[in-house]
């Protein structure tokens, strides 16, 4: 083999290899675990979707600055993980969320007040529900896309752009628009938030199976 051949392959060799570390330092976005925990298939949404559905403003529960309920009749509750938003965790621990992320009280607050002054309320649905099955949606407060204002308010990190647009592309473009040249948000991502506290719930669980022993 010719020196100049030898070279080559060598110079290949090499730039294969950093190509490799760079890669495994650097995954890209299609190798990055998804937020959802474990393969849930998303079911459709049987209730009407695509267009805005009347929502009473009493009969809405706030759970945090991005999920509500509402309350339909006596036995019929729907929860509402609305589209576009990801909003500072508040502790539900049966969801392995121990504690309250730092400006998860704030975003509930937020969403209480701005839902209690609101007169006018619609829900506009996505075609499919999320993977654990609540419905996925947009709610507009008195013409306004609730999404937007939290978004405004520094409360909430943008999910469009991961998630996509869900079917809902002019409400996800409204988002996208209040999100962009925004200041950096004042705590980590929620998604980070949540894997975080995953950890802690089983190393909790950990301990006390060994204590028991």
């Amino acid at each position: 083999m010719s020196l100049r051949a030898s070279a080559s392959i060598a110079a290949t060799s090499a730039c294969l290899c950093i190509g490799l570390a760079m890669a495994a330092s650097h995954p890209s976005s299609a190798q990055e675990p998804p937020r959802v925990q474990g393969k849930v298939e998303q079911k459709p949404q049987t209730r009407p979707h695509g267009a805005p559905v009347v929502v009473d403003p009493a009969t809405i529960r706030i759970d945090d600055g991005d999920t509500v309920v509402i309350k339909w009749g006596e036995n019929d509750e729907e929860t509402v993980r609305i589209l576009g938003i990801d909003t500072p965790e508040t502790r539900h621990e049966e969801h392995s969320i121990p504690y309250d992320q730092p400006f998860g009280p704030e975003g509930r607050a937020f969403a209480r007040g701005a839902f209690s002054v609101a007169s006018d309320v619609k829900l506009i649905r996505a075609a499919m529900l999320d993977p654990y099955q609540r419905t996925l949606g947009y709610l507009i407060l008195d013409g306004k896309n609730y999404s937007v204002l939290v978004i405004k308010a520094g409360l909430s990190d943008e999910t469009v752009s991961f998630y996509g647009d869900n079917g809902l592309p002019a409400l996800a473009a409204e988002v996208t628009a209040a999100a962009k040249g925004h200041p950096p948000l004042a705590f980590e991502p929620p998604h980070v938030f949540r894997k975080r506290m995953r950890a802690v719930v089983d190393a909790q669980k950990s301990g006390q199976g060994a204590a028991e022993k």
